[in-house]
């Protein structure tokens, strides 16, 4: 992809960032409104570099975890999908489980967190895998049993045995499936960790925010938010570039 390609991709949203940047600003300007209610974007951008805060600890702390709960989200959701297409049975035990496990309030197990772990990255790590993995599993499941019936009847006229046909059949069909739940689980891995950092932690951009708080330093509040979001971008973007890579032919099944 050359870059004119790149600019007629992306213009649109490097506008509308722009132009919302230029709306906060005016804002902030024309109403006065004091700054630790709503900073200026000077005053963000300022604070993203101030020395007193080290930043490139929290932000080492919270890649990690963000990282760490996307690859456990994506390795366990695809090996519950494999057995919930694999066996009827497991299925029926499983789903109901799943979906159970998927309405319980995020929030509210990340205490339990907490007294089971105690402090660390770890938990957060499986906050934000816990977040995250469910559209795994229902997508590659999906992926793996939306075969073509032609396909399949290739298989067993060469008497293929099952496995293999899950190999070289089922698992390609699925690939495009597996890669647009990932886009989903790389933003919700980063929700998961945050939520986590927010209920115990001593390190982290989740933890920046919240020691801001009793000082009320609204500009780095805001610098950690953007942070957080370059992390989850950058996350994303890879996610992309490995479904481009990996199943070019199915881009469009988001």
């Amino acid at each position: 992809m050359n870059i004119k390609a790149v600019t007629r991709q992306y213009w649109p949203t490097a506008a509308l960032f722009i132009g919302l940047i230029a709306v906060w600003q005016l804002a902030v300007s024309m109403t006065g409104i004091r700054e630790y209610l709503l900073p200026p974007p000077l005053s963000v951008w300022n604070a993203m570099w101030h020395p007193d805060i080290t930043w490139a600890q929290h932000i080492w702390v919270t890649t990690w975890e963000i990282v760490g709960a996307f690859v456990m989200a994506g390795v366990v959701g695809v090996a519950l999908g494999v057995a919930i297409a694999w066996s009827p049975l497991l299925a029926k035990a499983l789903v109901p489980f799943l979906v159970f496990v998927n309405t319980l309030p995020k929030v509210a197990i990340a205490p339990l967190f907490l007294i089971w772990m105690g402090y660390g990255i770890f938990p957060n790590m499986l906050m934000g895998a816990l977040i995250g993995f469910f559209p795994v599993v229902i997508n590659t499941a999906v992926g793996l049993s939306q075969v073509e019936a032609d396909m399949l009847d290739l298989g067993r006229v060469f008497n293929a045995p099952k496995w293999k046909i899950f190999v070289k059949i089922r698992i390609p069909n699925a690939l495009p499936y597996i890669l647009s739940a990932l886009k989903i689980t790389a933003t919700a891995a980063v929700v998961g960790a945050i939520v986590g950092e927010f209920v115990a932690s001593q390190k982290g951009l989740g933890y920046v925010i919240v020691a801001t708080q009793s000082s009320m330093n609204t500009s780095v509040a805001f610098a950690a938010l953007v942070w957080i979001s370059i992390v989850g971008l950058v996350l994303y973007g890879l996610v992309v570039l490995l479904a481009h890579l990996w199943a070019p032919w199915a881009e469009g099944i988001d």
